[in-house]
C-alpha cells in the first residue's frame, strides 16, 4: 500500500529529508522554478519523474489539491514515543513535545505539526483512534514538516502522559478554563504541551493527567481560538521563554 505526498513544497521537503520516494508524477505542462528544483533533486537521488495526462493524474490524486505534482512513497511507519524521547535526550535543549488529543481536522493537524517543527519541538504524539490521520492532506497542510518531525501514535494518551512524567516532563494542557494564563507557566524545563479537540477540548481523563492547565485570555465576543492558532501561540511562548533564559544577563543584574 502506498501513500501520496502532494504539493510542491511538501514534495521538495520530502526529497530534502531523504524520504523513500518510489516515483514522482507531474501533470503534463506543469512548470516553474520549484518544479525544476524538485526534478534536479530527484535526478540526483535517482528517483523517476513521470508526466501524466490530466485524466491519469486525477486517477492518482483525485481528492486533494496537488499543485500538479505527486510523490508516491511507501507507507510510512509511525515513530515511537521512545524514539522521540531519545531524540530529545540527544539535544542540548530541554525536551519539547506536542501532544494532540483527538484533533480531527487534517488541516489543523498539519498546521500544528508545521508549527511544532518550526518551534523546535522534538516530536508529536497522537492517539491511534479518533484522530485525523497523517495523510496527503495533513502532509500538504504541514508544508512538508511531517518529513522532518517524528509523529508517534499511542493507544492510551493518559498512560503515556504518566510515562512522560516519569521521564521528568511537565505536562501542560491548554484549555479556556485553565487556572493559569499561558504566559505564567514555566516552559524552560522539559515540557509536553497538550492541545485538545477543535470542539470539545481536552478530554477529562487526559486533563486529569496534566500538571497544569493553561488558558489564553480572550477579549472579543468569540470565546475560542482555532486549535492550531492556540497551539501556535503557546509553542512560541515556549520558544520565547527558552531564548530569554539562554540570553546573557547584563553585568550587575
Amino acid at each position: 500500500m502506498n501513500n501520496l505526498i502532494v504539493g510542491r513544497k511538501p514534495v521538495l521537503e520530502a526529497l530534502k529529508a531523504g524520504t523513500l520516494i518510489e516515483r514522482i508524477v507531474l501533470l503534463q505542462g506543469v512548470r516553474g522554478s520549484i518544479i525544476e528544483e524538485i526534478t534536479a533533486a530527484a535526478d540526483r537521488q535517482k528517483i523517476a519523474v513521470n508526466e501524466a495526462s490530466r485524466q491519469e493524474f486525477r486517477e492518482l490524486a483525485s481528492d486533494v489539491t496537488t499543485q500538479g505534482i505527486v510523490a508516491v512513497v511507501a507507507r510510512r511507519q509511525a515513530a515511537t514515543v521512545e524514539e522521540i524521547l531519545a531524540r530529545a535526550s540527544s539535544d542540548s535543549r530541554p525536551g519539547f513535545l506536542l501532544v494532540l488529543d483527538e484533533i480531527e481536522d487534517p488541516h489543523n493537524l498539519g498546521a500544528l505539526i508545521r508549527t511544532a517543527e518550526c518551534a523546535g519541538a522534538h516530536g508529536v504524539i497522537l492517539p491511534k483512534h479518533h484522530s485525523a490521520p497523517v495523510n496527503a492532506a495533513t502532509i500538504k497542510a504541514s508544508a512538508g514538516a511531517t518529513e522532518h518531525l517524528p509523529v508517534a501514535e499511542v493507544t492510551n494518551l493518559s498512560t503515556m502522559l504518566d510515562d512522560l512524567k516519569e521521564a521528568h516532563y511537565w505536562v501542560v494542557g491548554l484549555d479556556m478554563e485553565g487556572e493559569k494564563e499561558f504566559t505564567q507557566v514555566d516552559y524552560t524545563t522539559p515540557i509536553a504541551l497538550v492541545v485538545g479537540n477543535e470542539g470539545k477540548g481536552i478530554r477529562r481523563l487526559v486533563r486529569e493527567h496534566c500538571d497544569f492547565i493553561a488558558r489564553i485570555p480572550l477579549f472579543g465576543k468569540v470565546q475560542s481560538l482555532n486549535a492550531s492558532v492556540a497551539g501556535a501561540l503557546v509553542m512560541f511562548e515556549v520558544v520565547r521563554q527558552r531564548r530569554a533564559a539562554d540570553s546573557p544577563k547584563p553585568a550587575g543584574a
